[in-house]
């Protein structure tokens, strides 16, 4: 393999935004990940001052409205994040609309598609991993809706749940772009492993300490030789 086809094949970074602080550290840094995520239901708030501040962002941007029942915040209903996501869309390069909201927000996914907005169907389970077979489902139902990307994010307290998530990314079993993680003790490992085995992104917190169990900050990616400097970009306008 030459090294450009590997460079292209290793996992993209993406710093999660999730509060007004996590915004400073973002337009501050000097050495942006490849992506940022907008967690726009924790910051529903201060979307007036958040929309403001996008062209301060050296990345580009990936945005969610979290559904409750898969961890978002606010309890938003449909129609808050359905007009959160359509709000930030023009700024966005990827979208990621959750596989038990795909089909309520059709709408927002065809216009994603029509906008060349790249597709992220997501499926989050906070109590287990499923086995394989159920994941191969869940990733099959998310290219029918048309991902370009199926994110899973499950939990991984014991060995068994992560050799799981680690086969299920491996065995490629699905003809889709599949980003991986792991919630929970073993969460953090999982997160390395899984970004050295083909998860095509990997997610990290712009925060020191982050306040999801497993997830690492930017700086510890950046210390795994997980986190590359990266080229600057500019936001949509």
């Amino acid at each position: 393999m030459t090294a450009r086809s590997s460079a292209t094949k290793r996992s993209r970074v993406v710093g999660v935004i999730a509060s007004r602080a996590d915004m400073g550290r973002a337009t501050r840094m000097r050495k942006p990940p490849d992506l940022f995520e907008l967690r726009l239901d924790c910051l529903a708030g201060i979307v007036d001052q958040l929309e403001n501040k996008l062209p301060r962002l050296r990345a580009p941007l990936l945005i969610t409205a979290r559904h409750p029942q898969e961890g978002g915040a606010n309890n938003l209903s449909l129609r808050q994040r359905h007009d959160l996501l359509t709000r930030f869309l023009p700024h966005a390069a990827y979208v990621d609309v959750e596989l038990r909201s795909a089909s309520a927000l059709r709408s927002l996914l065809i216009l994603a598609k029509q906008k060349k907005v790249r597709r992220i169907i997501s499926f989050h389970n906070f109590k287990s991993t499923p086995p394989p077979r159920v994941l191969v489902a869940k990733a099959r139902a998310a290219k029918a809706c048309g991902a370009n990307i199926f994110k899973v994010a499950t939990r991984t307290d014991t060995p068994i749940e992560l050799t799981r998530l680690l086969d299920f990314v491996t065995k490629k079993s699905v003809n889709l772009s599949v980003a991986a993680m792991g919630i929970g003790k073993l969460g953090t490992i999982s997160r390395v492993l899984l970004a050295r085995a083909g998860s095509a992104l990997v997610y990290a917190s712009v925060a020191a300490r982050p306040d999801i169990e497993g997830q690492l900050s930017l700086e510890q990616l950046r210390s795994l030789g997980l986190l590359f400097p990266q080229r600057t970009y500019r936001t949509k306008k």
